[in-house]
């Protein structure tokens, strides 16, 4: 196949605690559903001349492409803060796929069989939970959010038990790494320091190399670890999503959004929101993330511990140290994001109260988080009452004075606000609606949403459907498909 894979496997490498190297299990009867042709371009791959079978042979893992060396990746994790010895119990990574650019890329099958690593799971996936993960993979990235991404979907022709039959398939996702904090976790439970280091190291060489002549690397990578998560869930923020389920295997070393099971985008304004079928407690809700994000990263320095000074409490003391400026980084960026989403400029000493009136009125009112900045720039979504509101009114005239002060006209601070607020986010309707289409066998809702959502910033024609908020944040629900 003429396609332009380039795989150089690093990962495949290192020493065997790190994976087990196993085949995809083939399946009956592949059919491609979805192939994102914009990524295809990006890693610099043409199935042009490639017919529809033998691509779905290709991602169902029937037939391996030249140079993939497949295996599946050992990790543990900390889910719901409860440690557990994990691993790819439904994927195998095929290989490390090279750009023109040489920019290295892990393409990984999702939902390809069984592994050492299964436990008691089928290793498989269903076609729903899959489209999910392309859909809104797919919208992050256009929201200008680091994320894996989604190269294809397939169906496999063969049924996967949940509550009930369901039609499985398969999900290519490609990353940069899909290295986690589990990841350290794992090694670092062997309680072997020379595996530990081979990971720090490999980590240092393919993500960040600039550190790779530090006086203390393993610090150094805790800290531009936290920097990028710290950006990561400020933009989650800044769009409302929820990640659902933010176990320390699902942090990835590359800062990127991995692991899309049940997230979903808030509507409705609540700092609590959760909408994971399994989250009874509320661990992580819309408003959590920020504290699970530096509780996520404590776990990542425990991993460090041995690697950062040969005395032990001083290397606590120096993690702790880093793991304390936390707050203060993270409140100075998400201050200066929501800045950006009010299309203030500079920062003034009353910043802070505005924006938490404005959060607080939301709350208060029921208002559609992402809507109400669409009011803000003018755009008048849904014909709102509330905004005629006295509060909102008077919250308004504050705004605006606040503007003002910048010496900035209306004209730039509209464009600062048009950069960071999208006008359509993944509702969780049309979502669900084209999920059912999809079980149908009628793709047209999938593939009209992908399209929608790949300019959220932009104002487009007729997607008023699209943009209004329909379901109920307290009734909707999101499961993780295993």
């Amino acid at each position: 196949m003429t396609i332009g894979w380039c795989f150089d496997n690093t990962y495949s490498k290192l020493p065997d605690p790190f994976r087990e190297k196993i085949d995809p299990v083939p399946v009956k009867n592949p059919e491609l559903v979805i192939l994102n042709k914009n990524l295809s371009k990006e890693l610099n791959l043409d199935f042009s001349n490639i017919d529809n079978n033998k691509i779905a042979e290709l991602f169902s893992g029937n037939s391996l492409p030249p140079g993939s060396n497949s295996i599946a990746q050992a990790y543990a994790g900390h889910q719901f803060g409860h440690f557990t010895m994990l691993g790819d119990g439904r994927a195998v990574l095929i290989g490390e796929h090279l750009s023109k650019k040489k920019d290295r890329y892990d393409i990984q099958f999702k939902g390809s069989g069984k592994t050492t690593f299964s436990r008691n799971g089928d290793g498989r996936a269903a076609l729903g939970p899959m489209l999910r993960e392309y859909i809104i993979s797919e919208a992050m990235h256009n929201l200008n959010i680091p994320t894996t991404r989604s190269l294809a979907v397939v169906k496999t022709g063969e049924d996967v038990v949940r509550e009930k039959p369901l039609q499985g398939a398969i999900l290519t996702r490609v990353a940069l790494s899909h290295i986690r904090v589990g990841t350290f976790q794992y090694i670092a439970a062997r309680d072997k320091k020379n595996e530990l280091e081979i990971l720090l190291n490999y980590v240092i060489q393919r993500h960040y190399p600039n550190i790779q002549n530090s006086k203390n690397k393993a610090i150094d990578l805790l800290k531009v670890v936290m920097e990028k998560q710290i950006n990561l869930v400020v933009n989650w923020m800044r769009v409302g999503f929820i990640h659902g389920v933010m176990n320390t295997d699902n942090m990835s070393i590359s800062g990127e959004t991995i692991d899309y099971g049940p997230c979903a985008f808030m509507d409705t304004y609540d700092p609590k929101t959760v909408f994971s079928s399994i989250d009874h407690l509320g661990r992580y809700a819309y408003c959590n993330q920020p504290l699970i994000t530096k509780w996520n990263l404590t776990r990542f320095a425990e991993c460090l511990i041995p690697l950062i000074h040969n005395d032990q409490n001083k290397s606590i003391e120096i993690a702790t140290e880093t793991l304390n400026s936390f707050e203060k980084k993270y409140e100075e960026k998400w201050l200066n994001m929501m800045r950006d989403k009010l299309g203030l400029f500079g920062s003034e000493d009353n910043d802070k109260i505005l924006i938490l009136d404005l959060l607080t009125w939301m709350h208060q009112k029921k208002t559609d988080y992402t809507n109400t900045f669409c009011h803000l720039m003018g755009l008048e979504i849904d014909q709102n009452d509330k905004f005629q509101d006295d509060d909102f009114q008077s919250w308004k005239e504050r705004w605006q004075k606040r503007h003002s002060l910048n010496n900035k006209n209306y004209e730039k601070c509209v464009k600062l606000m048009r950069s960071v607020n999208p006008l359509v986010i993944p509702r969780n309707i049309m979502v669900e609606n084209a999920l059912k289409d999809a079980d149908k066998g009628n793709f047209d809702s999938t593939k009209k949403i992908i399209g929608i959502l790949s300019n959220p910033y932009l104002e487009q024609k007729d997607i008023i459907n699209y943009q209004a908020a329909s379901l109920s944040n307290k009734n909707y629900k999101t499961f993780c498909g295993t």
